[in-house]
């Protein structure tokens, strides 16, 4: 059956059936056929790094694209309850629709863990829209370096991806930083491209190998070595993606020093980076769930997201560093704090950010 053919069938159910209902038969004629959710199948699986794993997914025509340097939520189901996280999805040359998604796991996390050690070829996820602005668009420069740490590295291999298919690979600079040998993902890719891509250079940082091989270097980052091994950062566009404390390094060592300066990081700062330690230690306030009607005590200073969900609340939510807007909701009352600038936010009736806002005073929420 055609995506036309499909379509209108879809429509022409559409009075007489439930879209759940039409989900559960579709599915029985193809795993991924469904009314109106981007489903796709697991196609191909294999080892990226220590703990990491690749997943290619064939897509269903629902699934809208994306632009390299995006993420996506990934839903799946764990143990009966479904689970939203965003991953970085990235380009397959030569594939058509389909992408990969790379995956670490994380030591008690639920998604994490299903993906590297349960998901199969033939297991079928759901897939939610793209978002995330560390993308190629509106970049003045034609020469880019790329900083990564950890997990950092996907949506920045999907970046040079990306540009090598358009030819645009002619002075792109890779530094990525990993914890050991085994820590590093692509491998493989990036020497290949090195040989494939004049102009485009990676140079792997590693920060606990006890001895190094021909090419590598260790050492935390730092502005001195990046400029003696990109002395033009006045000519090139800068992307820093990975732990916050890394992104805020390299902010400061290089953003009023590059062409143009994105960044995107995947955990929130330590307290000090946004004045949090101004709180005082120990203290709580109260959040009224305005329509659950229930009162819980929290510590002031905590990510909102944690504190319900150590009182059992179970809000929806994805990335869990700002920018999916999963867990929006509406805060009604009180002042709360945006933990990745610092600023307070006194105004009521804002869309919340559960995952990078923490309490200052007595808040309701529209939960």
């Amino acid at each position: 059956m055609s995506s036309q053919q499909t379509f209108s069938f879809s429509r022409l159910l559409q009075p007489l059936v439930a879209p759940d209902v039409f989900d559960f038969w579709a599915s029985k004629i193809s795993p991924t056929l469904a009314w109106n959710r981007a489903l796709a199948k697991v196609v191909e699986r294999h080892v990226e790094a220590k703990d990491t794993v690749t997943l290619v997914l064939k897509c269903n025509r629902h699934f809208k694209g994306y632009e390299p340097g995006q993420h996506l939520n990934v839903m799946v189901e764990v143990d009966g309850v479904r689970l939203t996280r965003s991953y970085s999805p990235t380009s397959l040359p030569g594939k058509g629709r389909r992408l990969a998604i790379t995956v670490k796991r994380v030591e008690g996390g639920k998604v994490s863990t299903q993906l590297c050690t349960r998901t199969q070829v033939g297991d079928v996820i759901e897939l939610g829209d793209s978002f995330g602005e560390m993308t190629l668009a509106n970049s003045t420069c034609d020469k880019w370096l790329f900083v990564a740490a950890g997990s950092g590295i996907t949506p920045l291999i999907s970046l040079t991806r990306a540009l090598a298919a358009q030819g645009r690979a002619k002075d792109v600079v890779l530094l990525y930083w990993a914890r050991t040998r085994a820590d590093v993902c692509f491998a493989a890719e990036l020497k290949e491209l090195a040989k494939q891509q004049v102009g485009f250079r990676a140079q792997v940082f590693l920060t606990r190998e006890t001895s190094l091989l021909e090419g590598e270097l260790s050492g935390r980052p730092s502005g001195e070595q990046i400029e003696q091994l990109v002395p033009d950062l006045a000519e090139r566009t800068v992307y820093a993606c990975g732990p916050a404390g890394f992104v805020t390094t390299i902010r400061n060592a290089l953003q009023a020093k590059a062409g143009q300066f994105k960044e995107e990081a995947f955990s929130l700062p330590e307290p000090e980076e946004t004045n949090l330690l101004a709180d005082a230690a120990g203290e709580t306030v109260q959040v009224q769930l305005a329509l659950s009607g229930r009162t819980l005590t929290v510590p002031v200073g905590q990510p909102l997201l944690n504190a319900l969900e150590e009182q059992g609340i179970q809000p929806a939510y994805g990335c869990r560093m700002g920018i999916c807007k999963t867990c929006v909701c509406s805060k009604t009352g009180g002042t709360t704090r945006d933990l990745m600038t610092g600023y307070t936010e006194p105004e009521p009736d804002q869309a919340l950010r559960l995952c990078i806002s923490s309490a200052v005073t007595d808040v309701t929420l529209d939960l």
